[in-house]
């Protein structure tokens, strides 16, 4: 009777061994793994989401750390209700700050697979949310590891190879045979069903227990970026990053070109301060006005001195002579008038136009000394800020020299150049090299070309603050031809090294995807996209710079 059976559990034996490993390499080969929302290193988390809100909910030892936001703006949403159906039964989550709220949760030390039931109300008719949770079966404890047998460690090395798991099976049948040949059958049976439960508990091993994942901090605490170059950012980095988002929405828009243009100031509020005559400048009282002075209009900014040549000094010395000379004579006259005029001998008519003429040689010889002696005043023409200019005393200005610059800040133009006729009739707007914008209102263009280009000029609106005279600008302006697209703000959209424009899409609550899109300018503040992305998704707005940066 044993003898017959033989054969049979020599075969079991090794059909049981080596299947022990036949299952893990097949299973490992068919059921690749999904791309994962998260990378291993991150703390158990789950996540979800409805019209309003979006949450995310984080395993942290016996705390859940929920993060709730809105779902369209990825904005942090604070002092919200929130109650949570947990396997212990409802119980309410705490505030903490910034979209941040924590909750008491024993039953995640137990592992497994957790559904909740979250509860959120925040202005308005409340959300409800399921969110399930999948938190690691503890580890086995150290009694536990050292409770293994020899013979099962062996069997496990062995059964990381298939033809050391053959030869394993080989030789265990053979062991069997002999020992069913000279003991009982209870016994052989005995270590038949201890073999077999050996394998069997290799098998489970190999397909239930895998890596221990990392601790949840170490994931938490950074952005990464994953192997399809989608980021993974959790929600406390997204925090700091200031993570915003829009939902894109397709329009009809004007196309609008860019021009290169510079401020300048407005001509009708600001003037230059220039000589007639060149001479020596000389400062007024209280010294010369410095840049960023205010003046008013007839303010004396400076005084100059026109130089006198050598041979006008000698006409002017030998004039002043010559009036000398008549100031006394006429002087002598006039005493023997008066002395003759009580007796009659001199009409006094005669006394009077010796008088008189005698007063305007002073006259004349009074404006001569004034003519070498007083200097000209340089007069403000319009009140405002001193834009340019920094005379200094004792130095010489040529005729038509500009002393000083006055500008009126809150009153300036921007002038831009453009190879095209502009109508006019569009809306246009401006851009500062440090991301500043501001509206504009067209004024008139030129007919008569500057370097192969028409100069066009703008007024700004709503004033001109922090803004200056010469500074460089990009003008906007629509063109009447309509174009069909999403507008989105320049700021969500990152130039690649070679070139390519793209974007970020919000693909998840914490996974963020690069998205190549073609864009046209729209304005100042926003571009068109023209094709790449679809309407009804979340784009990063603010902040894809720095999602751009993560390695």
């Amino acid at each position: 009777m044993f003898r017959k059976i033989l054969p049979v559990v020599a075969a079991a034996a090794f059909v049981l061994v080596f299947g022990a490993t036949g299952p893990r390499a097949h299973e490992g080969h068919d059921r690749g793994p999904e791309a994962p929302a998260a990378p291993a290193t991150a703390a158990p988390r789950g996540e979800a989401h409805s019209d309003r809100f979006e949450i995310v909910a984080v395993a942290q030892g016996k705390t859940l750390a929920i993060y709730l936001d809105e779902y369209k703006t990825n904005a942090p949403v604070e002092q919200a209700g929130i109650e949570v159906e947990t396997p212990s039964g409802p119980a309410p989550a705490r505030a903490i700050g910034a979209g941040l709220y924590h909750l008491d949760a024993p039953f995640l030390e137990k592992g497994g697979h957790i559904d909740l039931i979250v509860t959120v109300s925040a202005g308005g008719d409340p959300d409800i949310l399921p969110v399930s949770i999948d938190v690691p079966a503890p580890a086995a404890g150290a009694s536990g590891a050292a409770a293994k047998s020899s013979a099962a460690m062996i069997l496990a090395s062995l059964s990381q190879s298939p033809l050391a798991t053959g030869v394993a099976g080989f030789v265990v049948g053979a062991l069997l045979v002999g020992l069913l040949r000279r003991s009982r059958r209870s016994g052989a049976v005995a270590l038949l069903i201890l073999l077999v439960g050996t394998a069997g508990t290799m098998a489970h091993e190999g397909h239930d227990h895998g890596p221990e994942p990392a601790a949840a901090s170490n994931g938490d605490q950074r952005a990464q970026r994953q192997p399809d170059g989608a980021v993974f950012v959790p929600k406390p980095i997204q925090r700091i990053f200031g993570l915003r988002t829009i939902e894109t929405q397709p329009g009809t828009f004007a196309r609008t070109v860019e021009l290169p243009g510079r401020i300048i100031p407005d001509p009708n509020a600001s003037g230059y301060v220039q000589t007639a005559v060149g001479g020596v400048l000389s400062p007024p009282r209280g010294g010369f006005p410095r840049l960023g002075t205010q003046v008013k209009e007839g303010d004396i900014l400076a005084y100059i001195t026109p130089p006198i040549a050598a041979i006008d000094v000698s006409d002017m010395r030998q004039k002043q002579g010559e009036l000398d000379q008549q100031i006394a004579i006429v002087q002598r006259r006039l005493a023997r008038q008066e002395s003759l005029v009580t007796s009659g001998a001199v009409a006094r008519t005669m006394v009077e136009e010796t008088r008189l003429e005698l007063e305007g040689l002073k006259d004349r010889r009074a404006a001569l000394d004034k003519i070498r002696s007083e200097p000209v005043p340089l007069i403000a023409p319009v009140s405002g800020m001193i834009a340019d200019g920094t005379p200094i005393t004792g130095q010489i200005a040529q005729s038509n020299a500009i002393v000083f610059h006055i500008v009126t800040p809150e009153k300036l133009w921007v002038e831009a150049l453009s190879f095209d006729a502009v109508s006019g009739k569009g809306r246009a707007s401006a851009k500062t090299g440090n991301g500043g914008t501001f509206a504009l209102t067209f004024r008139g263009s030129g007919l008569a070309d500057r370097s192969q280009s028409i100069p066009v000029h703008f007024s700004i609106d709503g004033g001109a603050k922090d803004l200056r005279a010469g500074q460089f600008v990009t003008v906007f302006t629509e063109t009447g031809v309509e174009r069909s697209g999403i507008a989105v703000p320049r700021t969500a959209v990152i130039r690649a090294a070679n070139g390519q424009d793209f974007v970020f899409e919000h693909t998840t609550a914490e996974r963020f995807e690069p998205r190549p899109v073609r864009i046209e300018p729209l304005d100042a503040d926003r571009v068109l996209i023209a094709a790449g992305i679809d309407p009804g998704k979340r784009l990063v707005v603010q902040g894809a710079e720095l999602l751009d940066h993560v390695r």
